[in-house]
């Protein structure tokens, strides 16, 4: 929910114009789409907590019993608040299942997603989970743990009514998240490119929102032609609006989404381990399956393993 420089779903890329295509490292993978029925209500059994693991955890969070966790919660499925205002999805339950296997709780907080990173240096939050896509960039001030898989898609009205297509956004109105990779895309590569051709670029450097859901509302209500989100969320959004949009080809690049961790922090070695144990005992494919997005899952997480 994408780099989502801050949700800074960085990008590594090539330009989509005539001549060039496009690389965005969303928070993902072609592969990662939503694959599966997801089934927000199923319950995911009760994790135990790991010894060895707890004891890796830092005294003052031990003390404290909880884990403090961000997210941005406008991403579906990964983040977002149900009907009664309760942050849910994908990233919760894995907060949730990390903090059990940890001795902890997991206290999951709405927060921007450009002010996550800040405030696990400001150590306001333990954990940033918010479908950060781990970057090079990114592991210069965080730990990065990695436990997903994502790509960029796209999104337009159901039967493409402005004739969009997906090998050239020039000139067109796109909407984007604040601070995703996807936005990034547009400003720092595919405007660019257009200009480079003698094409008309995408105006604003895309139209921008603080919130995801905003993002779809503007694609649905007409102001935009298209959006770029991370696949999952594009997937979800399409279900969720009932035949009002449709993707627009396939899904780009795939990366990590990543655990944001303070550099450093003996916390990472903890996370890292719980993450693991819940991928070997089952629980964590069971988390995926719930919210219909078991075709990003990972078979090994690693520490800081961008590629770019």
């Amino acid at each position: 929910m994408t780099v989502r420089n801050p949700r800074t779903r960085l990008i590594a890329a090539g330009a989509l114009v005539a001549t060039a295509s496009l690389v965005l490292t969303a928070c993902g993978s072609d592969s990662s789409s939503s694959g599966g029925s997801a089934s927000p209500t199923a319950s995911v059994k009760a994790v135990t907590a790991d010894a060895a693991l707890a004891a890796l955890v830092p005294a003052d969070v031990k003390s404290s019993g909880k884990l403090v966790v961000a997210a941005d919660a406008s991403y579906a499925p990964n983040e977002f608040k149900d009907d009664k205002g309760t942050i849910v999805g994908m990233d919760v339950d894995l907060a949730n299942a990390i903090a059990q296997k940890l001795g902890l709780t997991a206290d999951v907080q709405n927060s921007p997603f450009t002010a996550i990173i800040p405030g696990i240096a400001a150590n306001k939050f333990q954990l940033g989970m918010s479908s950060f896509t781990d970057t090079k960039e990114r592991e210069q001030t965080v730990d990065m743990v990695t436990y997903f898989t994502a790509g960029t898609s796209a999104a337009v009205k159901k039967g493409n009514p402005e004739k969009v297509t997906a090998d050239d956004y020039c000139g067109k109105k796109v909407a984007v998240q604040t601070g995703t990779t996807q936005a990034d895309a547009i400003k720092d590569t595919i405007n660019p490119a257009c200009a480079k051709a003698g094409k008309a670029t995408i105006p604003g450097d895309g139209d921008k929102f603080d919130l995801q859901t905003d993002v779809t509302n503007a694609l649905v209500s007409g102001r935009d032609q298209v959006m770029l989100a991370d696949s999952p969320v594009v997937d979800y959004a399409i279900k969720q609006t009932n035949g009002q949009l449709e993707k627009l080809g396939g899904t780009t690049d795939s990366a990590p989404y990543g655990i944001v961790v303070a550099k450093g922090s003996a916390l990472t070695k903890a996370v890292h381990g719980a993450v693991e144990a819940l991928i070997a005992d089952g629980t964590y494919k069971s988390i995926l399956s719930k919210w219909g997005v078991e075709a990003g899952a990972i078979d090994k997480s690693v520490v800081n393993g961008a590629a770019s």
